[in-house]
């Protein structure tokens, strides 16, 4: 009742159970260091299968139990030798070498999940007896005396027979024994050996197979990120990352850190070159994967990595971690907090290491992902938008990329603000009227092509004393004070014909003004208040969105000889010129057309 009420996944009694023979094989490695009269050149743990029998075995050569102990350590639950060990020589220097993973007590009994009766045999260093403890996990457990030459211990699980809903058959599979030790102990330090039964062609007969029997190394033991850097390659990372997170591809970058102080822990992570087939779908799941002395704990961690973050892929290996008795989640402490605050300043501090010496490769990752940092810039209030906006990379008039800095820094004495605007591609913004105007002017226009472009500006509010303007609001203007009386003078004088077209088209738009801004071009949209074209754009395509509407207003050049047409066309005329114009301007804009057929007739009639 007790095991099944805290585990959750049957698998893991398999690595409960390496880790504790890692630990017993630890604790003879301790005493040996002191002790020259004992070999350890043959420390190993040793898994068989037995299908017919229905057994699993797990044995080790470390330092053994004597009946004493058998009785104390699988008698009691939750009665950790192993911490006690741990608590015991936590002054003695010898420990930096032992990694002891047991701390509960409690994880020998998983057994039980997948076993109806698990026999023990033991033999302790420098005793002569060995014992025998049984259990069926229910009604108590007997000890008695056996044989055994050697010490060490042996575990032998009993594996239940399948039921309806589950499958136990799978654990006395080659493959599945396999598997479980690569995911949760292909770290342990010592080997882990299992006889493999293999079929290999036989040389004699062509097209005929042999049955091969022989030991095999289950676990890799070293960790590549325990590794100092100056013995790794770069193929070895490659290798590493694409058997690990099944990527075909290598990764675009690599981050190896180990860091000590308040958290002790070593981190290995990866940038991928291509966005996970999934990434934007809400089955994706972000996160580290979590080793405590090198045992799987976690395979995601999602609070090891801000959402803006979520696409690198990677692990973090600590001893210092909280964990629950199940060892399969964390409690969240304080130790959890201070190693995600290190991963995201480490993860910060090597992307702006690589804009600032490796450009082209920082542009292909802020390709793919650099969308999930503007959303980060504008995510929880902003909150993280001072660590993220000096990542930020933005198209620009100046051509390719550009950061906000380089921006400030090249503009000119007379610029008072940073501009941009909006649309679909950088082709389609230069070739807006009012780009046009600004380029002509000799100011750089910055292209905001992203859906979340604008909302992270609006978010960030200004960057190095300059504020953000948007060059297609209806506000913006870079007329002298004159050529501000000039417009203002114009608009007044138009004030009959130009209020007949407000009236014509309706709650379609707020204003219809005459405007000095769009230099060579006839007509364009402008938007009034908060909400910009773009912005509508975006929150029309949410749920309840389509309240979210953008205040329009159409714009004519006072420089274009259609002002003047406008002003002497009949009222007939001048409808027609009305709609004609509105529709143009909404192209202009990306924004669509209600009756398309109907501007189409409108202009084949003033044709002919």
């Amino acid at each position: 009742m007790m095991i099944n009420s805290i585990y959750t996944h049957k698998e893991i009694f398999l690595r409960e159970l390496i880790s504790n023979a890692s630990d017993a094989t630890d604790k003879l490695y301790f005493k040996s260091l002191t002790d020259t009269s004992i070999d350890t050149s043959k420390l190993d743990i040793r898994i068989d299968l037995d299908k017919d029998a229905r057994t699993i075995t797990i044995s080790d050569n470390g330092i053994g139990m004597t009946p004493d102990e058998l009785e104390k350590n699988l008698g009691t639950i939750a009665k950790s030798d192993s911490l006690n060990f741990k608590n015991e020589n936590e002054d003695d220097e010898n420990m930096e070498n032992i990694e002891v993973i047991g701390q509960f007590g409690v994880g020998f009994y998983s057994s039980f999940m997948v076993a109806d009766r698990v026999e023990v045999v033991s033999k302790a260093l420098g005793s002569d007896e060995a014992a025998r403890w049984t259990s069926e996990g229910a009604d108590g457990y007997t000890i008695e005396p056996c044989e055994k030459d050697t010490i060490g211990t042996v575990i032998t699980l009993h594996v239940k027979e399948n039921t309806e809903n589950d499958d136990y058959d799978q654990y006395l599979e080659q493959y599945k024994i396999q598997e479980l030790v690569k995911k949760y102990s292909d770290y342990i330090r010592y080997p882990i050996v299992m006889k493999m039964t293999s079929q290999v062609p036989d040389p004699d007969n062509e097209g005929e197979y042999i049955t091969e029997e022989g030991d095999e190394t289950l676990n890799s033991m070293v960790p590549l990120w325990r590794k100092s850097k100056g013995e790794i390659k770069n193929e070895d990372y490659n290798e590493f990352y694409k058997q690990k997170f099944y990527d075909y591809t290598d990764p675009a970058l690599v981050i190896h850190s180990k860091t000590e102080g308040q958290a002790t822990f070593d981190a290995l992570m990866f940038i991928p070159k291509n966005a996970p087939f999934d990434f934007y779908s809400k089955e994706y799941e972000k996160g580290l994967q979590l080793y405590s002395n090198g045992v799987l704990i976690m395979d995601k961690c999602a609070d090891l990595l801000p959402d803006y973050f979520s696409f690198v892929k990677g692990l973090v290996d600590s001893a210092d971690l909280s964990l629950n008795i199940s060892r399969e989640i964390l409690q969240h402490d304080h130790q959890l907090k201070i190693i995600a605050k290190a991963i995201d300043k480490k993860i910060k501090s090597e992307l702006t290491k690589l804009l600032r010496k490796e450009r082209e490769k920082y542009e292909e990752i802020f390709k793919t992902f650099g969308v999930q940092l503007k959303w980060g810039v504008y995510a929880d209030y902003g909150m993280n938008k001072d660590g993220l906006k000096d990542l930020l990379l933005f198209k620009s008039s100046n051509g390719g990329y550009t950061t906000l800095k380089e921006y400030r820094d090249r503009m000119a004495d007379s610029q008072d603000d940073i501009y941009y605007a909006c649309g679909e591609n950088e082709e389609k913004i230069a070739l807006l009227p009012q780009c046009e105007a600004v380029k002509e002017k000799g100011f750089e226009v910055l292209y905001f092509t992203d859906d979340v472009d604008e909302f992270a500006i609006q978010m960030l509010m200004e960057y190095d004393g300059k504020h953000f303007a948007n060059i297609l609001k209806d506000d913006f203007d870079l007329s002298t004070d004159a050529e501000k009386e000039a417009i203002q003078k114009k608009n007044e004088d138009s004030k009959e014909w130009l209020e007949k077209m407000k009236n014509l088209l309706g709650d379609e738009v707020t204003a219809v003004k005459l405007t000095n801004k769009l230099g060579k071009h006839a007509v364009s949209l402008a938007a009034e208040g908060y909400v910009s074209l773009e912005m509508a754009k975006v929150f029309s395509q949410m749920p309840g969105g389509d309240g979210m509407k953008a205040q329009l207003v159409l714009e004519i050049s006072s420089e274009h000889p259609i002002a003047e047409k406008l002003a002497s066309s009949d009222d007939e005329t001048l409808e027609k010129y009305t709609k004609i114009l509105y529709n143009q301007a909404r192209l202009i804009a990306g924004l669509s057309v209600d009756n398309p057929t109907e501007l189409a007739d409108s202009i084949a009639e003033l044709m002919v």
